[in-house]
């Protein structure tokens, strides 16, 4: 009798939890993604087309993001602002994008002379810069999440040759984030403007030259086809983050698992998008090159005073932002460390190679 009953149960439950599973099967979640570039841009925009791929796949269809590319929702300085009002979310950008909002968000993309992008995710995952980056952004009602890197970039594109600092005074430069300030000490008058005006603007005469990622989204751009110099590497930008972000209220409604989902789907984006400029920036570059493009280094008192400047911006960082100063001494801490050991290791395997 008690095994009949046992069975009628059983029957009974995996009854209910057959008209059940539907009801969880047909929950659906829908987001907008504005993001700071175009959607088709290799690197930085398929960046947000494919985490939100991922995000569907990875929740069989439960959590649709809809991606809009820059200035097709809001405008591309304006992701973070949509996100933490709530309009939208989640956004797709860069942190330093929004540095009006903290001087901080430099040191989660990337500052010169400063950490690589293997180095840059090992800061963030394990050296503490995440919890500093979650606590300042929960100020701001956001929830970030590191979702790619570009590596270290290209210099810049210069209408003319530079052969000494003299050459940088009075240049009308397009430069993003702190490398602006650096350049600004040097006599150049750096520019800060969304990518979809680059070109037009080194066309028309606006600028001089033009700070933008590497030989693959430059090549795309078409830089290439206004001046045939190029300076690498980007003493101003060793690496650029890309970042996620989510308004904590939406991020707070979100189940376990689909916050889960989020967090491996950016951890993935992060992975393809490095690994994708490390293998497109190789063809890219030789394609250039061949189109005579050529690739060179800044004179030893260009480097020299980048760095003199670099030094100055960092302690004027420092002395003015409270979350600045926090962010340099968990940074600070693990740089003076990993140079040594990069140095050692990478710096004299490269050397040989």
């Amino acid at each position: 009798m008690k095994r009949r009953l046992f069975l009628k149960s059983g029957a009974g439950l995996a009854a209910a939890t057959t008209l059940a599973a539907p009801a969880i099967a047909q929950e659906r979640i829908e987001w907008d993604m504005p993001s700071s570039f175009p959607k088709a841009a290799p690197g930085v925009g398929t960046n947000s087309t494919r985490f939100a791929e991922l995000v569907e796949k990875l929740s069989s269809g439960r959590m649709v993001i809809t991606v809009y590319g820059a200035g097709e929702l809001v405008p591309p300085f304006a992701v973070e602002d949509a996100v933490q009002a709530g309009n939208v979310q989640i956004g797709h950008g860069t942190p330093y994008y929004a540095a009006s909002k903290t001087a901080a968000a430099h040191w989660f993309t990337g500052v010169p002379f400063g950490l690589t992008a293997n180095e840059h995710y090992a800061w963030l995952k394990w050296g503490g810069g995440q919890e500093i980056w979650d606590s300042i952004y929960a100020e701001r009602n956001l929830k970030p999440f590191y979702s790619g890197n570009s590596g270290t970039q290209a210099g810049g594109w210069f209408k003319n040759r530079i052969e000494s600092l003299a050459d940088l005074q009075g240049l009308n430069m397009r430069i993003a984030g702190l490398g602006g300030e650096m350049m600004r000490k040097l006599g150049v008058n750096a520019i800060l403007m969304p990518p979809t005006e680059i070109f037009q603007s080194l066309q028309s005469g606006a600028i001089d030259a033009a700070e933008w990622v590497g030989p693959l989204l430059d090549q795309a751009f078409g830089l290439q086809r206004i001046t045939n110099l190029c300076y690498t590497p980007a003493y101003a930008e060793p690496c650029a983050a890309l970042q996620v972000v989510v308004n904590t209220e939406a991020w707070a409604g979100l189940s376990d698992d689909l916050k889960a989902i989020v967090e491996a789907a950016a951890l993935q984006c992060s992975m393809e998008t490095l690994g994708q400029f490390d293998y497109y920036n190789v063809g890219a570059m030789a394609s250039l090159e061949e189109a005579g493009v050529e690739f060179l280094n800044f004179p030893d008192d260009v480097i020299a005073g980048m760095k003199s400047a670099w030094g100055e911006v960092v302690e004027e960082q420092r002395a003015a932002s409270p979350d600045a100063a926090r962010v340099l001494e968990s940074y600070e801490a693990y740089q003076s460390g990993a140079v040594g050991y990069a140095n050692a290791f990478v710096g004299r395997y490269l050397a040989a190679r």
